[in-house]
């Protein structure tokens, strides 16, 4: 797990502490201790994420981070403004922020969740300290024992978004198949949960093709992971599938040089995945049984590697013929939507870093969403909406699936140049179980990002966490947020 800052709730503000953060409203300036006139001089307006620092009369260093309009203020701005205090506050061991002037329902957490994720750093591979950074925030909100419970919820989601950033973040050639599921798995036998582990035989009994058909050209084993949260009260069920390719070369249809560089991400759907199984577990959500499905392996050029051409069999019995060995990650997945279509769960989601498509489509910052299933895309959507990550619902059209006829097997796995993340979707489709809700993410663009923004970080995001919680949640609590805001506004 990622080192992140201690975040601990207390009732008031200590005398004296050395740094103090304030979260302002534009409309209650007053609030802080400082004249409208002074705070004019320094430009400070309280819009939405500026930032002042001040030396108070207490001789405390004053940072006053705006969050706009107390009307306007929700808990994403909340989150956003607290990431951008951990920022500015970064090279500050120990520092106390006030938000008793902007809380709302579910404020802390999301500060919280700020906080942790607005101090993250990926620093294990440097050879010298950055300085002194971040440790601990000590948060003053409404002095309610709930405060409390508040930041934890806050704290053990955004933990496992970090840990997920870390799994990213980490090379190809350290995190390889075997590798992260022992990491997986050590993690999830922490907490409690079922943990299978299968390696080359089981998979290969097990009648993975696709996996088998990726890893043939690797020189390291691959591994599939299935992870189980079942609380005693379960009485709704979600599988969670996460393409979790460690490093694609593109295989013999290999990418260029550049496209390669960060292609560790690529298992940012499974990172996410298993993530959120441990942080829905350490949260102890009732009324829902979560199961992750992981297939694991990297897309190499081996002796062996599958060939433009080739045909495979998947575990249901179609024949795949693999035109273009770069469009893998549809291939992995596959056999396991049968396998969890086999669990018969009352909802699958699958998550992956899948098609450059949906990248030109919706840039690096908004994933794409696709399901036959208006409900389920309406849950999964409000879920997203209440987690603060931004998707946008694309279509299935059945007039496209001709595209994916092949000669000489049951489908072929691309269709022709234009839309791709849609073929990429019927594609896998073809693989659930019909009639059962389903729901496919291509989180190609946000899972890694070059432009950090307030609580994004360069590099892996850990994109799709907190939205799998959240729908773990609402499932569970047989309370679904609003499906009316199902779709972001990007």
């Amino acid at each position: 797990m990622p080192s992140a800052i201690d975040v601990r709730s207390i009732r008031s503000v200590p005398n004296r502490p050395a740094v103090l953060g304030v979260l302002v409203a534009s409309d209650r300036i007053p609030a802080t201790g400082w004249d409208r006139r002074s705070l004019k001089k320094l430009g400070f307006e309280a819009s939405t994420g500026q930032v002042a620092t001040l030396i108070n009369d207490a001789g405390s260093l004053e940072v006053l981070v705006g969050v706009g309009p107390s009307a306007d203020v929700d808990v994403n701005g909340l989150r956003s403004a607290a990431a951008t205090f951990a920022g500015a506050v970064s090279k500050h061991r120990s520092v106390v922020l006030v938000a008793t002037e902007v809380l709302l329902d579910g404020a802390l957490e999301a500060i919280t969740e700020g906080l942790i994720l607005g101090a993250y750093r990926f620093d294990r591979h440097k050879s010298a300290a950055a300085g002194a950074l971040l440790e601990r925030v000590n948060l003053v909100g409404t002095g309610e024992r709930s405060d409390a419970d508040a930041v934890q919820r806050g704290a053990i989601v955004a933990t496992a978004q970090c840990w997920a950033r870390d799994l990213v973040n980490e090379p190809g050639g350290s995190l390889t198949a075997r590798a992260f599921a022992d990491q997986a798995a050590e993690r999830a036998e922490s907490l409690g949960l079922q943990v299978e582990v299968m390696g080359p035989a089981e998979i290969e009994a097990a009648r993975l093709g696709g996996l088998m058909a990726v890893n043939q050209g690797s020189g390291e084993e691959p591994r599939f992971v299935k992870l189980s949260y079942v609380p005693a009260d379960a009485r709704a069920s979600l599988a969670l599938v996460g393409k979790g390719i460690t490093f694609d070369s593109g295989g013999l249809s290999i990418k260029p040089a550049e496209g390669m560089m960060t292609m560790k991400s690529d298992m940012g759907g499974a990172a996410a995945a298993i993530a959120a199984v441990c942080a829905i577990a350490e949260l102890g959500l009732p009324g829902v049984a979560v199961t992750t499905y992981a297939p694991m392996t990297d897309n190499m050029t081996g002796g062996f590697a599958i060939r433009p051409g080739d045909v495979f069999v998947a575990r249901n019995g179609k024949t795949v013929e693999v035109l273009n060995t770069d469009a893998e990650g549809r291939l992995i997945l596959a056999d396991v939507l049968v396998l969890a279509s086999e669990d018969n769960p009352d909802m699958i989601v699958d998550l992956a870093t899948l098609t450059g498509a949906c990248l030109v489509a919706l840039g690096d910052k908004i994933a794409g969403l696709l399901s036959p299933d208006d409900r389920a895309a309406e849950l999964v959507g409000a879920a997203a909406v209440a987690a603060g990550e931004r998707f946008w619902r694309l279509p299935l059209p059945e007039d496209y699936r001709k595209m994916i006829d092949s000669d000489v097997a049951d489908l072929k796995n691309i269709g022709s140049r234009l839309g791709g993340t849609l073929t990429a979707g019927l594609f896998l489709k073809e693989f659930v179980a019909e009639g059962l809700p389903w729901v496919h993410l291509d989180i190609a663009g946000p899972a890694w990002t070059d432009s950090p923004g307030a609580e994004i970080s360069k590099g892996g995001t850990g994109f799709a966490v907190r939205t799998l919680v959240e729908l773990a949640r609402a499932m569970g609590a047989d309370t679904a947020p609003d499906a009316a805001t199902a779709t972001a506004d990007p």
